[in-house]
């Protein structure tokens, strides 16, 4: 596969929250972008940097020197991409890179696919939400061939800094231990702010006193912010990160790794869901604690 350099032609499935933005830079940066959403509307505002819009995702890939994928799920691209004949309007040679967090087995067996047909596979989840999206600082995990990913570096670069892990699969086994992390900080935040709240601190202050501190953190700074403010509009929806954190414990069982605060972060955030966070900031975590917080208190039942 030659370098994808600005001036490719590069077909972009699912310009959501974070899809949006990174469509944006890679046709700003240069690419001639060819966007597909199933909302179209949500692909739209990208008319605005020189892409184009697809009516289907055949139309999209037709003649790309790679694909990027950032729909919701595996089960989700297995459906757009190899269910039928899609991904036969990618060009042999061409690359397709999943930026989506999905299973790590999901991704190999889509690898080898994709292989089938002559077309290069790297999986390459991304961490920084919304804000590392629209700023072109994401954290990309990639997976896969070492050459194909030397090559995607100039597509790579708009959106973020690109490191390669290993072979396929485990770009999305670096995003997994990522979102263990992830879940741990913001659970501890939330936990910390409850605390420090229920003793009649202001959380703004709060926030500001720690950074620099040993509890700094980036969770601290964004998300920390998110809940003073009680601002739980969706950046990074909580839901994407209870499916992550629900992979990563599947996985852990079939490796026979016991992970306590994995089991722990998971049932936290699936109560979360329980109690109304569907479609709520991940940052929304501080209402379950709270909600748990004030039960105890008063010995009531879930």
């Amino acid at each position: 596969m030659a370098e994808i350099a600005p001036g490719a032609r590069i077909a972009f499935l699912g310009t959501g929250i974070m899809g949006g933005h990174m469509a944006r830079r890679l046709a700003q940066a240069g690419f001639r972008v060819a966007a597909w959403n199933r909302s179209r509307a949500k692909a739209e505002p990208l008319l605005a940097y020189g892409a184009t819009l697809a009516d289907t995702p055949e139309e999209a890939l037709a003649g790309a020197e790679a694909a990027v994928v950032m729909l919701s799920t595996g089960a989700v691209i297995d459906e757009v991409l190899f269910s039928g004949a899609a991904l036969d309007a990618l060009k042999p040679g061409a690359a397709l890179v999943v930026m989506s967090s999905i299973p790590v087995e999901t991704c190999r067996t889509q690898a080898a696919q994709a292989a089938a047909r002559g077309i290069s596979y790297v999986d390459a989840p991304v961490s920084g939400g919304e804000v590392g999206a629209r700023e072109g600082t994401l954290a990309i995990l990639a997976g896969g061939d070492a050459a194909t990913i030397a090559d995607l570096a100039p597509l790579f670069a708009p959106m973020g800094r690109a490191t390669r892990i290993g072979p396929v699969g485990t770009g999305q086994l670096a995003k997994l231990a990522n979102q263990i992390i992830v879940g741990a900080a913001m659970a501890g935040v939330a936990e910390a702010f409850a605390f420090a709240a229920r003793g009649g601190a202001d959380l703004k202050n709060l926030r500001t006193a720690l950074t620099g501190g040993f509890g700094d953190s980036k969770v601290l700074n964004l998300h920390g912010a998110r809940m003073a403010a009680r601002d739980f509009v969706p950046g990074s929806p909580a839901q994407y990160q209870l499916k992550d954190l629900k992979t990563a414990q599947a996985l852990a069982g079939e490796m026979g790794l016991s992970l306590t605060l994995l089991d722990t972060l998971t049932g936290l955030f699936t109560d979360m869901m329980a109690h109304g966070g569907t479609d709520r900031d991940v940052s929304a975590i501080f209402e379950e604690v709270e909600r748990r917080s004030a039960r105890a208190h008063t010995g009531e039942g879930a």
